[in-house]
């Protein structure tokens, strides 16, 4: 049962709550135009490192603060439980609330493998998918091509006084079990997620520290993991889709686009050629034009006022 919002308008500017099922679901608006809802990376990074004011100058921005992340809005059987099949579940909850027939669904990193799978398996209401730094598949396969790419950084920054603590926190990663644990490999990691993070440091060095995270280990409330692979599923995609990624990045890199692209029937795809895994911070213009111009070529004014 849903407790009803203090909001008259569930679009109006500024964070929103509710209660679902106990849980209590905060987003974020920003911006105008047709509504286009954004998923965060980690699992368990704060949503606000996404914020992307070239993209709000076009669209209404609904950055989801995915339930696990803040403290009251944890699952009973945290920090276990939190699959695609729940975070859409939750996802659909607050698109019915938002009052347009369509929105367009915007996901980053583990972000983008929830966007994928919601408008696989409740697409009624999406009027495109942006899958922005995505994979076809978790597991082996892409822990290898992410350990390959991480090799390669290392041999581009032999020598870095930087590059050590960037591979200790990458060697953290598996042993992960406290939001402390996980702010810091977060932070210690994030140098390789740029293009050319310690050539802009200055001005990348804020964004760094100031990234919030909560553990979710990735197992369900059976501590199986949540492994995924999309490859069969992903032929038969009906949302139209807008594929994103930096050609420098890490961790879902270009392999993993090209894959997605070739998947997808009539998909769009971006190379962003002097970025890494963020680029709506390294290159803004270009990426928010890329979305926003997929956004008005897929849907209309707020999508449809429902």
């Amino acid at each position: 049962m849903n407790t009803p919002t203090a909001h008259t308008d569930p679009l109006s500017p500024g964070t929103h709550s509710y209660r679902t099922g106990g849980i209590v679901q905060r987003y974020h608006v920003h911006g105008s135009g047709p509504v286009c809802v954004a998923l965060p990376g980690g699992p368990g990074i704060f949503w606000d490192y996404l914020r992307m004011p070239a993209l709000e100058e076009h669209l209404t921005m609904v950055y989801v603060e995915p339930v696990g992340t803040a403290e009251d809005s944890r699952l009973p059987s945290h920090p276990h439980g939190y699959t695609r099949e729940r975070y859409s579940r939750f996802l659909q909850v607050l698109i019915n609330r938002l009052g347009v027939r369509k929105v367009h669904v915007l996901g980053h990193s583990h972000g983008a493998f929830v966007a994928a799978y919601h408008a696989l398996y409740r697409p009624e209401q999406v009027a495109g998918v942006v899958l922005y730094e995505g994979a076809p598949v978790t597991g082996p396969e892409h822990g290898a091509e992410a350990g390959r790419r991480v090799e390669a950084f290392a041999a581009q920054h032999a020598g870095h006084p930087g590059l050590p603590g960037v591979l200790a926190a990458f060697g953290a990663m598996s042993t992960i079990s406290s939001d402390e644990q996980t702010v810091t490999v977060a932070r210690g990691v994030l140098p390789s997620y740029f293009a050319d993070y310690w050539g802009n440091e200055e001005r990348l060095a804020p964004f760094r520290d100031a990234i919030r995270a909560t553990y979710i280990s990735g197992l369900d409330e059976d501590l199986v993991p949540d492994v995924i692979d999309d490859r069969a599923a992903l032929k038969g995609l009906e949302p139209p889709a807008l594929v994103v990624v930096g050609r420098h990045d890490v961790i879902c890199g270009p392999r993993w686009a090209l894959e997605l692209d070739e998947l997808i029937p009539d998909s769009q795809l971006l190379v962003l050629e002097n970025s890494g895994h963020m680029g709506h911070i390294e290159e803004p213009e270009l990426f928010a034009g890329a979305v926003r111009d997929f956004a008005l070529r897929t849907g209309g004014p707020r999508d449809g006022a429902a």
